[in-house]
């Protein structure tokens, strides 16, 4: 079977906000810990996502590295790879969402959409806040719900890593490369469509 190229490139096809633009999913961080005022900034900017009948239903759980066991809960949780360089972020947050309507009990099939809307409106903060986030879906998720006692009204999103960014000689040697390497982006064309689909 054939597969087909798809078209990648490193450049801007139009202008969007600098947030946008600067984002990287950087894996290495400054020891630095987090001021308070702006741990709150990046829940904040989660609080004002879009969400299906305004029920926002995100749910965040998170720790601040050297401040008890919570941090390393969530640090023993990632896999192996994941492990190698976030050992060093001094919050990790986990992401959920309530998989039923707040006001009426019936399932939001929309929830985790939502999610990522709130943890895309985190991630654009944390960019504006001069930081870093890096989001893992590479963990544990039966042993979070184990260690957290999350139970089964919410269904599990992302951890994300959180910190000021550091440069690329802090990371093993095997990360250099991937830190350093550019952003590369599916054009327009292989994901925008202005026709239907053929039979």
């Amino acid at each position: 079977m054939e597969i087909a190229t798809m078209e990648k490139t490193t450049e801007l096809e139009a202008a969007v906000m600098d947030q946008i633009k600067d984002r990287r999913s950087s894996r290495s961080y400054l020891s630095k810990p987090l001021e308070a005022e702006k741990i709150k900034s990046l829940f904040e900017a989660a609080r004002w996502a879009p969400s299906a009948m305004n029920d926002q239903p995100w749910t965040y759980v998170f720790a601040t590295k050297g401040e008890g066991e919570l941090w390393v809960k969530l640090y023993s949780m990632l896999n192996d790879g994941n492990r190698l360089w976030a050992g060093n972020a001094p919050l990790l947050i986990l992401s959920m969402a309530r998989n039923t309507y707040r006001n009426y009990g019936t399932p939001n099939p929309t929830a985790l959409y939502d999610l990522g809307a709130a943890n895309a409106f985190l991630s654009l903060q944390a960019t504006e806040l001069g930081l870093n986030a890096h989001q893992m879906g590479g963990y544990n998720r039966e042993k979070t719900r184990e260690l957290l006692n999350i139970p089964d009204t919410y269904d599990l999103g992302v951890i994300i890593a959180v910190g000021y960014p550091g440069g690329p000689e802090l990371l093993p040697e095997a990360l250099r490369v991937r830190e350093l390497s550019p952003r590369y982006r599916f054009s327009q064309k292989e994901f925008v469509h202005s026709k239907a689909f053929e039979k």
